[in-house]
Protein backbone atom coordinates (compact mmCIF):
# COMPACT_ATOMS: atom_id res chain seq x y z
CA UNK A 1 0.00 0.00 0.00
CA UNK A 2 1.93 3.01 -1.27
CA UNK A 3 -0.23 5.32 0.82
CA UNK A 4 1.21 3.77 4.01
CA UNK A 5 4.65 5.32 4.49
CA UNK A 6 5.66 2.66 7.03
CA UNK A 7 4.70 -0.15 4.65
CA UNK A 8 6.65 1.52 1.85
CA UNK A 9 9.77 1.90 3.96
CA UNK A 10 9.48 -1.71 5.15
CA UNK A 11 8.95 -3.04 1.61
CA UNK A 12 12.06 -1.29 0.32
CA UNK A 13 14.11 -2.32 3.37
CA UNK A 14 13.00 -5.95 3.02
CA UNK A 15 14.19 -6.32 -0.59
CA UNK A 16 16.84 -9.01 -1.09
CA UNK A 17 20.29 -7.46 -1.35
CA UNK A 18 20.55 -8.15 -5.09
CA UNK A 19 17.36 -6.07 -5.68
CA UNK A 20 18.15 -3.10 -3.42
CA UNK A 21 19.95 -1.04 -6.06
CA UNK A 22 16.90 0.18 -7.92
CA UNK A 23 17.89 1.68 -11.26
CA UNK A 24 14.41 2.50 -12.57
CA UNK A 25 11.42 3.51 -10.48
CA UNK A 26 8.03 3.60 -12.20
CA UNK A 27 5.44 5.37 -10.08
CA UNK A 28 2.23 4.07 -11.61
CA UNK A 29 -0.03 3.97 -8.57
CA UNK A 30 -2.98 6.23 -9.05
CA UNK A 31 -6.71 6.19 -9.05
CA UNK A 32 -9.83 8.26 -9.36
CA UNK A 33 -12.70 7.83 -6.96
CA UNK A 34 -16.07 9.31 -7.80
CA UNK A 35 -17.07 11.85 -10.39
CA UNK A 36 -18.67 15.08 -9.32
CA UNK A 37 -18.20 18.69 -8.40
CA UNK A 38 -16.34 19.83 -5.32
CA UNK A 39 -19.68 20.71 -3.73
CA UNK A 40 -20.82 17.10 -4.19
CA UNK A 41 -17.47 15.48 -3.39
CA UNK A 42 -17.03 12.61 -0.97
CA UNK A 43 -14.20 13.31 1.47
CA UNK A 44 -13.13 9.66 1.64
CA UNK A 45 -12.76 9.66 -2.15
CA UNK A 46 -10.60 12.77 -2.00
CA UNK A 47 -8.42 11.26 0.73
CA UNK A 48 -7.97 8.05 -1.27
CA UNK A 49 -6.84 9.99 -4.35
CA UNK A 50 -4.49 12.29 -2.43
CA UNK A 51 -3.04 9.39 -0.41
CA UNK A 52 -2.31 7.21 -3.43
CA UNK A 53 -1.69 9.66 -6.27
CA UNK A 54 0.41 12.19 -4.35
CA UNK A 55 1.58 10.90 -0.98
CA UNK A 56 2.19 7.37 -2.26
CA UNK A 57 4.33 8.64 -5.13
CA UNK A 58 6.32 10.77 -2.69
CA UNK A 59 6.79 7.95 -0.14
CA UNK A 60 8.09 5.49 -2.73
CA UNK A 61 10.31 8.06 -4.40
CA UNK A 62 11.80 9.17 -1.07
CA UNK A 63 12.55 5.54 -0.21
CA UNK A 64 14.33 4.88 -3.53
CA UNK A 65 15.96 8.20 -4.42
CA UNK A 66 18.80 8.16 -1.82
CA UNK A 67 20.25 5.01 -3.38
CA UNK A 68 20.11 6.59 -6.83
CA UNK A 69 21.83 9.71 -5.50
CA UNK A 70 24.52 7.60 -3.84
CA UNK A 71 25.17 5.69 -7.10
CA UNK A 72 24.98 8.85 -9.24
CA UNK A 73 22.45 7.28 -11.58
CA UNK A 74 18.81 6.31 -11.84
CA UNK A 75 15.59 6.99 -13.64
CA UNK A 76 12.26 7.98 -12.08
CA UNK A 77 9.20 7.59 -14.31
CA UNK A 78 6.01 9.15 -13.00
CA UNK A 79 2.64 8.60 -14.60
CA UNK A 80 0.47 11.66 -14.38
CA UNK A 81 -2.40 12.11 -16.84
CA UNK A 82 -3.71 14.51 -19.43
CA UNK A 83 -5.86 15.52 -16.44
CA UNK A 84 -2.66 16.98 -14.98
CA UNK A 85 -2.38 19.27 -17.97
CA UNK A 86 -6.03 20.13 -18.47
CA UNK A 87 -8.76 20.13 -15.82
CA UNK A 88 -12.15 18.68 -16.73
CA UNK A 89 -15.58 19.15 -15.20
CA UNK A 90 -16.43 16.94 -12.22
CA UNK A 91 -12.82 15.88 -11.81
CA UNK A 92 -11.23 18.75 -9.87
CA UNK A 93 -9.60 16.70 -7.12
CA UNK A 94 -8.34 13.95 -9.42
CA UNK A 95 -6.99 16.60 -11.81
CA UNK A 96 -5.31 18.38 -8.89
CA UNK A 97 -3.52 15.17 -7.87
CA UNK A 98 -2.25 14.69 -11.41
CA UNK A 99 -1.14 18.32 -11.63
CA UNK A 100 0.80 17.59 -8.42
CA UNK A 101 2.50 14.64 -10.14
CA UNK A 102 3.53 16.98 -12.96
CA UNK A 103 5.00 19.48 -10.47
CA UNK A 104 6.73 16.76 -8.44
CA UNK A 105 8.28 15.32 -11.61
CA UNK A 106 9.63 18.71 -12.59
CA UNK A 107 10.88 19.36 -9.07
CA UNK A 108 12.72 16.04 -8.81
CA UNK A 109 14.30 16.72 -12.21
CA UNK A 110 15.42 20.21 -11.12
CA UNK A 111 16.79 18.96 -7.80
CA UNK A 112 18.46 15.75 -8.92
CA UNK A 113 19.69 16.06 -12.50
CA UNK A 114 22.97 17.09 -10.88
CA UNK A 115 23.10 13.61 -9.30
CA UNK A 116 22.78 11.82 -12.66
CA UNK A 117 19.10 11.03 -12.18
CA UNK A 118 16.68 11.21 -15.08
CA UNK A 119 13.02 12.00 -14.55
CA UNK A 120 10.28 11.29 -17.08
CA UNK A 121 6.66 12.31 -16.70
CA UNK A 122 4.19 10.40 -18.86
CA UNK A 123 0.68 11.82 -19.23
CA UNK A 124 -1.69 9.25 -20.74
CA UNK A 125 -5.06 10.16 -22.17
CA UNK A 126 -7.94 7.69 -22.31
CA UNK A 127 -6.52 4.26 -21.45
CA UNK A 128 -8.99 1.41 -21.06
CA UNK A 129 -8.02 -0.31 -17.82
CA UNK A 130 -9.84 -0.90 -14.54
CA UNK A 131 -9.46 2.85 -13.91
CA UNK A 132 -13.07 3.72 -14.79
CA UNK A 133 -14.42 0.74 -12.86
CA UNK A 134 -12.71 2.08 -9.73
CA UNK A 135 -13.97 5.60 -10.41
CA UNK A 136 -17.55 4.36 -10.83
CA UNK A 137 -17.38 2.01 -7.83
CA UNK A 138 -17.52 -1.21 -9.85
CA UNK A 139 -20.28 -0.17 -12.29
CA UNK A 140 -18.92 -1.97 -15.36
CA UNK A 141 -21.54 -0.56 -17.76
CA UNK A 142 -20.83 3.03 -16.73
CA UNK A 143 -17.10 2.35 -16.93
CA UNK A 144 -17.41 0.86 -20.43
CA UNK A 145 -19.38 3.91 -21.61
CA UNK A 146 -16.31 6.11 -21.05
CA UNK A 147 -14.65 4.42 -24.04
CA UNK A 148 -17.72 4.10 -26.28
CA UNK A 149 -17.36 5.25 -29.86
CA UNK A 150 -13.58 5.28 -30.17
CA UNK A 151 -10.55 3.05 -29.76
CA UNK A 152 -8.86 4.01 -26.48
CA UNK A 153 -5.26 3.43 -25.57
CA UNK A 154 -4.40 0.17 -23.79
CA UNK A 155 -1.93 -0.50 -21.01
CA UNK A 156 0.63 -1.88 -23.48
CA UNK A 157 0.73 1.48 -25.28
CA UNK A 158 1.86 3.17 -22.09
CA UNK A 159 4.28 0.35 -21.26
CA UNK A 160 5.87 0.86 -24.69
CA UNK A 161 6.31 4.57 -23.94
CA UNK A 162 7.94 3.77 -20.60
CA UNK A 163 10.24 1.25 -22.28
CA UNK A 164 11.25 3.86 -24.85
CA UNK A 165 11.91 6.56 -22.24
CA UNK A 166 14.17 4.32 -20.15
CA UNK A 167 16.06 2.86 -23.11
CA UNK A 168 17.30 6.03 -24.80
CA UNK A 169 21.05 6.74 -24.68
CA UNK A 170 22.39 7.92 -21.34
CA UNK A 171 22.88 11.49 -22.55
CA UNK A 172 19.16 11.78 -23.46
CA UNK A 173 16.27 12.45 -21.08
CA UNK A 174 12.68 12.19 -22.22
CA UNK A 175 11.27 14.75 -19.78
CA UNK A 176 7.60 14.69 -20.66
CA UNK A 177 5.28 12.67 -22.89
CA UNK A 178 1.59 13.27 -23.51
CA UNK A 179 -0.09 10.29 -25.14
CA UNK A 180 -3.59 10.46 -26.61
CA UNK A 181 -5.72 7.90 -28.35
CA UNK A 182 -6.00 8.79 -32.06
CA UNK A 183 -9.59 10.02 -31.57
CA UNK A 184 -8.68 12.23 -28.60
CA UNK A 185 -7.42 15.81 -28.91
CA UNK A 186 -7.80 17.10 -25.36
Amino acid sequence: DVSDKGAVAEAIKSLPSNFRNIDILVNNAGNAHGFGSVADGVLADWDAMMDSNVSGLLYVTKAVLPGMIERGAGHVVNLSSVAGKQTYANGAVYCATKKAVEAISEGIRLDHTQHGIKVTNIAPGAVETEFSEVRFKGDKEKAKSVYAGFEPLVAEDIADAIAYAVSVPDHVTIADMTIYAKAQAA
